[in-house]
């Protein structure tokens, strides 16, 4: 048996093709997405932002179709729906795993976020959503399911994340109006996997991350972080008839960390660290 031929089909994704955007490295949440998504017998269509990515996963993703898609480019994301169109591919389901934020000078207080940072960032991370569900509009099935990936709280001011808690805020509230804007002529879904922090290759690269993770291991009750699998898992549940009642929901994966803040043994070390 290929990892590709399903061995039941309990998601129900089954011969239905579903596009993953933003694949990076096999560490990716995009990929991890997919694979699951292939276990599941769907067909799965990557774009990636660059050729040059394109080259660089082709033995990943071997026997794959990749299509190329810079979201910053409109000419692009339209390139997009009429390749999909003149193919005549109807989607089940499309995977948002695209965010990008430019620090060039490391993390700085937010108050300090240039236009040119936010703008970008906010264009790529969250208006590009809003902006390739427009295009694909006619290529979704009638009850296609859309999930893209946010961040487990968008309310906490953690300096190693930069300003992109406010530009994944902004991802999170276009569920709703997406959700009722495609309501008018369809029954397209639109949702998020808010996931607590996870070991990516994206991840390491920001500044004090790799030390927030480390002190998430030690909030989450179970003593070690999410893993990729476990955000992949739960967004491939959104993307199937199984979720068909949830939409505009972002739905947290952090493995309690959120509850946890003030654990006794954490407040005790961070207290007899300030008497010393």
């Amino acid at each position: 048996m290929s990892d590709r031929e399903p061995s039941f089909d309990f998601l129900g994704l089954s011969g239905k093709t579903v596009m993953v955007m933003g694949v990076a490295n096999k560490k990716s949440v995009a990929f991890r997405i997919a694979k699951i998504l292939e276990q599941a017998g769907a067909e799965v269509i990557y774009s990636v932002r660059s050729q040059s990515r394109k080259d660089s996963l082709a033995k990943l993703l071997a026997d794959r179709r990749i299509i190329v898609c810079d979201v910053e480019k409109q000419s692009e994301i339209d390139q997009l729906a009429a390749t999909l169109a003149a193919d005549s591919i109807q989607l089940a389901g499309l995977v948002h795993s695209i965010a990008f934020a430019d620090y060039p000078e490391g993390i700085r207080p937010f108050h300090e976020t240039t236009r040119k940072q936010f703008l970008q960032a906010i264009d790529i991370s969250a208006y590009s959503l809003t902006n390739v569900c427009n295009a694909l509009k006619d290529t979704f099935a009638r009850d296609a399911s859309v999930v893209t990936i946010g961040i487990s709280t968008t309310r906490m001011a953690s300096e190693s994340y930069g300003f992109m808690a406010p530009i994944k805020a902004a991802l999170e509230s276009s569920l709703a109006f997406l959700t009722k804007s495609f309501s008018k002529f369809s029954e397209v879904r639109f949702n998020s996997v808010a996931a607590g922090l996870l070991k990516t290759s994206a991840s390491a690269g920001i500044p004090g991350y790799v030390d927030s993770y480390l002190y998430a291991e030690k909030v989450i009750p179970r003593g070690r972080a999410v893993d990729t699998d476990e955000v992949a898992s739960t967004a491939a549940f959104l993307l199937s008839p199984r979720s068909s009642g949830i939409t505009a929901q972002s739905i947290v994966v952090d493995a309690g960390m959120s509850i946890n803040y003030f654990d006794a043994s954490i407040v005790g070390a961070v207290t007899a660290a300030d008497i010393d």
